[in-house]
């Protein structure tokens, strides 16, 4: 498997294609890219973060940039530390959902965004062409650590104006995490505690030895449903090991669906602050059903974050998200962020005095099934596999924005190349969990 390289950054298994020396390489080139500067770096609890970590310094530093490194954080906590310090850019050393053995770089611009598709092409001509240059002794850049950059973070989410910490500890909810043992494992339960909730936490010691598949999809999380309803929770909180994805379990044990988190914190935001949303082409038609109850219009694009932050700015909207349990709260950064979801959450059970449970039954509900298609087993390459879509279904209107997407009366099909992993995600929505996979498995036989 070679190294991955995307708008979800440029990652690979540690030590087989991730190694010290792209490492350097990819490090260098960013950092000539910004032209020294101060670089933000934080990374999750993986075990190859901290030499990770070093190398990344240490890199930096040689090419005439300044670090501020806040060591094991979220990747939002990172994002907020770059405007915070109004610094130049800023790296995250995470692979988020992969698996342990994996890592990766996330970069950040000087807006906290990721890069999105050119300024990442950028960073890879310099790579290519290895046009960097390292500094003489007395030009390195220093190194400052911030200890206090997951406070802060809290801080800014409490500080929102919709947010009422007070409310929210009147009604004292005990709230389960499980962090995965990743980025969040500290961050999650500290804004917990300073919202007046009382926490039940399993698997939030930052080891980096992840308890379960470290994706927050269904089949991976059956012991915080039990744990919920162990304890008797009002709510279970899930992230992924850089905590900006959030998955909910209700009272009953039960999951909302990650595809819910983002509609819930819709629903909060649009009754504050109305306008229109932003979400991608693989996220729920429950999103357009919410915004379209406040009279506004969701905006679609390509998966991946900075896409969605893109079509915000563009189309003014006032949130955005990703139906992989992503809220892009731009009141705060523009990017995903479980922490904010999950204060966001519990202010809208607070204010409508209502349980999780109560409040998942008043939401459209919609099934999606979620495929994947290797690669190596596909027979074709995935770019053939694509164009023959477009091809048989064109009297359809296809959407080629990002691979191909075909919108029906009764639901949709969302066939594309992944961002993390090589393989073909191949989504669809319907009514029922049943209709959502016939509708997948009609398309995909009619091409093969």
């Amino acid at each position: 498997m070679a190294l991955m390289i995307s708008v979800s950054g440029i990652r690979g298994i540690f030590g087989s294609h991730l190694t010290p020396q792209n490492l350097v390489t990819f490090t260098s080139a960013y950092g000539t890219w910004l032209n020294g500067g101060t670089v933000v770096v934080g990374r999750d609890s993986r075990v190859t973060g901290q030499i990770c970590e070093d190398i990344v310094c240490a890199t930096l530093q040689s090419v005439g940039c300044n670090v501020i490194k806040i060591g094991i954080a979220p990747t939002p906590t990172v994002a907020m530390s770059v405007l915070q310090h109004s610094a130049d850019g800023g790296i995250i050393l995470t692979a988020s959902h992969n698996p342990e053995q994996w890592n990766a770089l996330k970069l950040l611009n000087s807006k906290s965004e990721f890069l999105d598709a050119d300024q990442g092409k950028e960073v890879l001509d310099i790579a290519d062409k290895c046009e960097f240059e390292y500094k003489l002794f007395d030009k390195i850049g220093t190194v400052q650590n911030d200890s206090d950059a997951i406070q802060n973070h809290i801080q800014a989410v409490l500080n929102l104006p919709y947010i009422d910490s007070d409310l929210i500890k009147s009604k004292k909810f005990k709230v389960a995490v499980d962090a995965v043992n990743g980025g969040g494992s500290v961050a999650l339960p500290a804004l917990l505690e300073a919202l007046g909730v009382q926490t039940e936490c399993i698997y939030c010691e930052p080891t980096g030895i992840f308890p379960h598949n470290p994706e927050p999809l269904p089949e991976n999380l059956t012991e915080i449903c039990d744990f919920v309803k162990e304890k008797s929770c009002d709510l279970g909180v899930v992230t992924d090991p850089d905590g900006d994805r959030l998955a909910l379990v209700d009272e009953n044990g039960r999951l909302f669906g990650e595809e819910y988190t983002q509609v819930a914190a819709f629903d909060l935001l649009l009754s504050k602050n109305p306008g229109d949303t932003a979400t991608n082409l693989s996220s729920s038609r429950a999103a357009d059903d919410i915004t379209n109850k406040y009279g506004h219009t969701c905006h679609r694009s390509a998966v991946g974050e900075i896409n969605v932050v893109k079509v915000m700015q563009e189309k003014g909207a006032v949130i955005g998200g990703e139906g992989n349990g992503g809220v892009i709260n731009a009141d705060l950064h523009p990017g995903r962020d479980a922490l904010v979801g999950t204060a966001m959450i519990l202010q809208l059970l607070a204010e409508r005095d209502i349980k999780a449970s109560e409040y998942r039954d008043s939401l459209p509900d919609y099934e999606m099934s979620k495929q994947k298609i290797e690669l190596s087993n596909l027979g074709m390459d995935a770019d053939e596999l694509l164009k023959k879509v477009t091809e048989v279904y064109a009297d359809q209107n296809p959407n080629t924005v990002d691979g191909v997407k075909l919108d029906f009366d009764e639901g949709w099909v969302h066939f594309r190349k992944s961002n993390t992993e090589p393989i073909i995600r191949v989504y669809s929505e319907a009514k029922t969990k049943e209709a959502a996979n016939q509708l997948a498995d009609k398309i995909l036989s009619v091409i093969k």
